[in-house]
């Protein structure tokens, strides 16, 4: 049964990610400028603000978060210094979700304030700072995961309502892009993602009020229905990695029309997570 593990209005709650050193759930709360820790053994909360629009936090190696930002990339170290790794304002341009490889590269997206398609991009930023821009016409990057053998890149561009599969190579690039799914007879879009043990990908779909998981073969695989309308992405957390944590938006909305809109929901036991990897920068 879906439960709400931390109450709130987030207006744009995004990008859950489960730190397993601190053992806590990290996310954001986009136009808010807030990176959220939470502690579910505990019930502690703690609230970073960033000063500016925050799509995505990470863990890093050796403490701190790595989170990306409306002018870039930026690392918090572990006694919370900030310094940028990679700075690129453009504006009217915020960052979106990222997420890290199995390298411990970040893969980091950026969309326009007002979403024009083609107005963002998904970009593989390297521990050192040096990028790569892999989809230059993105609108809405949603979500990123990789197979659990590494092999495998996902990424949903929500505008399009189709979710991607990427080869990844040797040196940890992606390659051949093409069409995992197409979500289009889906209620709503896809949004944030994570990929479970078995292979399969979750994925939030904004405005549609479920997440579904897809067999690595882009089947339908399983829907579970949640009690607002703007999911925005999932993740595994707990110690044992089998909670699906699932953040959600009330932007948009009137107010009271959803209680639940902008909280943060699990679903316990619902399945079989894979361990994260912290960026290596």
């Amino acid at each position: 049964m879906i439960e709400i593990a931390v109450a709130a209005h987030a207006e744009l709650g995004e990008a859950p990610v489960w730190d397993p050193v601190a053992r806590r759930l990290i996310w954001v709360d986009v136009l808010t400028s807030r990176v959220h820790l939470f502690d579910p053994a505990t019930g502690r909360q703690a609230v970073l603000d960033t000063g500016q629009h925050v799509g995505a936090a990470r863990p890093r190696e050796g403490g701190g978060l790595v989170v990306n930002l409306r002018d870039g990339v930026g690392l918090y170290d572990a006694s919370g210094g900030f310094s940028w790794l990679v700075e690129d304002p453009v504006p009217g341009r915020r960052g979106s979700g990222a997420a890290v490889a199995p390298d411990g590269a970040l893969w980091a997206g950026t969309t326009r304030d007002d979403e024009e398609k083609g107005g963002g991009t998904l970009t593989r930023v390297a521990p050192d700072g040096s990028t790569e821009t892999v989809v230059p016409d993105a609108t809405a990057g949603g979500g990123t995961g990789w197979s659990p053998d590494g092999a495998l890149m996902y990424w949903a561009d929500t505008a399009t309502h189709r979710i991607d599969v990427f080869t990844v190579t040797e040196d940890g690039r992606a390659r051949d892009r093409r069409p995992l799914v197409d979500t289009a007879e889906f209620t709503g879009s896809p949004e944030g993602m994570t990929v479970d043990a078995d292979g399969c990908v979750w994925a939030a779909f904004r405005n549609g009020g479920a997440v579904h998981r897809f067999t690595p073969g882009g089947a339908l695989d399983r829907t579970v229905e949640v009690p607002v309308s703007r999911p925005t992405a999932c993740a595994f957390g707990g110690p044992d990695l089998t909670d699906l944590y699932i953040t959600t938006a009330c932007t948009g909305l009137p107010p009271g029309a959803e209680p639940a809109a902008g909280s943060v929901l699990v679903l316990p036991g619902a399945g079989a997570g894979l361990p994260g990897t912290p960026f290596a920068g």
